[in-house]
């Protein structure tokens, strides 16, 4: 069994996931999108009151206000960091002037695992199925559970990612909705990269971007 909490982040007010197998503790956090070094000194000391053990810091995609915070849990827990590797161009020292431009005191060194469709990600007797749903950037995942996805910026409650990014698409978009995401059950929790969470029935039903997939 897997135990989820969120946290809200960064000057982008962003959904960051510390998700762990609440038998052996092992843990990993999801878009880590943190402003500045109390914030992410604030999530370590929950990290550490909670006992976990930091297997990995897993980006759903490379914008700034996914990722800022990499580099302060690779540097405190030795965590590696997962992206896919369509997105490893947003991270690295040449993009820190981009995270500063947003109002982000901390940047992301390169990732050190590259992850793809299919690829699973194991933290204790847990784990979470990588999908491959570019569309809001060329790299974009979510990340499957039993019962729950992690959308990251595809999905959200009433809305979808923004596709007016230089390695964004419209098409790609709906195509990674259609036939990754809103095939899962209409039960599954939706918990997205911002604003509040919801269920792929909902989605289905009230989210005005997907009528057209449905209609």
């Amino acid at each position: 069994m897997i135990n989820v909490e969120l946290f809200t982040v960064g000057p982008l007010f962003t959904n960051c996931y510390l998700v762990y197998c609440s038998q052996t503790r092992e843990a990993i956090v999801i878009d880590p999108g943190f402003g500045n070094v109390r914030e992410a000194e604030d999530f370590l000391k929950k990290i550490l009151q909670r006992k976990l053990n930091l297997k990995f810091i897993v980006n759903t995609h490379g914008h700034p206000d996914h990722t800022s915070g990499n580099g302060f849990l690779r540097e405190k827990t030795s965590a590696p960091i997962l992206i896919h590797r369509f997105d490893a161009s947003k991270l690295g020292e040449s993009r820190k002037v981009v995270y500063e431009s947003l109002g982000f005191e901390l940047y992301s060194p390169p990732a050190d695992i590259f992850i793809d469709e299919g690829d699973i990600i194991k933290f204790g007797d847990a784990s979470l199925k990588v999908i491959y749903t570019p569309g809001h950037s060329k790299g974009s995942v979510s990340l499957v559970g039993e019962n729950c996805v992690f959308s990251g910026d595809t999905l959200f409650a009433g809305s979808i990612g923004r596709y007016d990014f230089p390695d964004s698409s419209f098409e790609e978009i709906i195509h990674s909705l259609k036939e990754k995401i809103l095939i899962l059950p209409d039960d599954f929790i939706v918990y997205p990269g911002h604003g509040p969470i919801t269920t792929i029935g909902e989605e289905k039903r009230n989210n005005p971007f997907l009528r057209d997939v449905f209609s």
